[in-house]
Parts: structure tokens; C-alpha cells; sequence
């Protein structure tokens, strides 16, 4: 039996798990180059974007957290994506063991406080939550990993209160290590 994801309000948003009529929007998101220009460079196919929402249900299942799509609440539009992940990527102690906070807005959303607002929701869940899910034993703290080169991104993990706790090649593509301790 899956887990359930959790629906998340906000004044504006709505975070919620993924749905198959998300994928369009999903694919286009993911598609464009100024949104994958910071993360991994390479614009998505359709079956890679239909692959993500599939990760993201897997995330919930697997994990007890995950990613959620976003949408604006007062209209129910697909705006981007939100939450937490277990990447495995390998850079070692201090940043693989625990949840690794991600987002992605669309273009036509971006500047308009959508992903602070998504993101301070995901925060206040995970505070809240990590401490009692089984798979998380001893979580104390929330990572990230933002392009050394995304400045937009950056100054937003400072702005919701992640600090900069190092840097990690991944590739050609230096990243900055971010890292925020829960709230209890």
C-alpha cells in the first residue's frame, strides 16, 4: 500500500501529490531551457518527465517523504514541483543521510514568491514530520544542492534559512552544499 501524500495549503498554493494529468505541464516545465539550464542542462522528454512523477510517488512509498506538485489554489494550475528526496548521490557524511530539499517553478511563476511560499510549507512539514518517520531515524537536518552559478536559487535557500555548508563537484558542475536543522 502506498503512502499517502499529504496536501499542503498555503494562501496561493496547494501542494498535493503528482497526478497523470499533470504530466503536460510537467514535460513543458522540464522541457525548457531556462529550467534545466542550473540542473543538469539538458531539457526533458516527455518519458523522462512522465519518469519523474513516477520517482516522486516512489519517493512517498519508499521513504515516507517526497516531492509534491504545486498549483495555484485558486485556479488548480500545474506550477512546479516541491520537497524531498533521497538521491543518493554519493557526496558523503553530512549530506547523503539526510532529506534533500529540492524545488522547480515554471517560468511564467518565477519572482513572484511562489517557491518561497511552496518551499516555507514543505519546511514546516518536515519539521514536523521527520522525527516520527521510521526511515528517517535521526534526522536532525534538511540538505540541499544548488548549482554554484544559480543565484536566484541560492539567495532563496538563505532566504528560507538554509546555510552554506560547503561546496561538491558533480561533473563538470560545481554546487553549493546548503543544510538547515530542524525546528523541533
Amino acid at each position: 500500500m502506498l503512502n499517502a501524500i499529504p496536501v499542503l495549503e498555503t494562501k496561493r498554493l496547494r501542494l498535493r501529490g503528482h497526478r497523470e494529468s499533470d504530466l503536460e505541464r510537467s514535460f513543458a516545465m522540464w522541457s525548457a531551457a531556462d529550467t534545466v539550464q542550473f540542473i543538469g542542462g539538458t531539457p526533458s522528454t516527455q518519458q523522462r518527465a512522465w519518469l519523474r512523477i513516477l520517482e516522486y510517488h516512489g519517493l512517498w512509498a519508499l521513504k515516507g517523504y517526497g516531492y509534491w506538485a504545486v498549483e495555484e489554489a485558486s485556479s488548480g494550475l500545474y506550477i512546479g514541483d516541491v520537497g524531498f528526496a533521497d538521491f543518493k548521490r554519493g557526496i558523503g557524511p553530512g549530506f547523503d543521510e539526510y532529506p534533500e530539499l529540492g524545488w522547480v517553478v515554471t517560468s511564467s511563476h518565477r519572482g513572484q514568491g511562489f517557491a518561497s511560499e511552496a518551499l516555507s510549507a514543505a519546511i514546516a512539514w518536515g519539521d514536523q514530520n521527520f522525527p516520527k518517520l521510521a526511515s528517517t531515524s535521526e534526522i536532525d537536518r534538511m540538505v540541499s544542492m544548488i548549482n554554484i552559478a544559480n543565484l536566484p536559487s541560492r539567495r532563496l535557500a538563505e532566504k528560507i534559512g538554509l546555510k552554506n555548508i560547503g561546496e561538491s563537484k558533480r561533473g563538470s558542475h560545481e554546487a553549493v552544499l546548503y543544510e538547515r536543522r530542524l525546528k523541533a
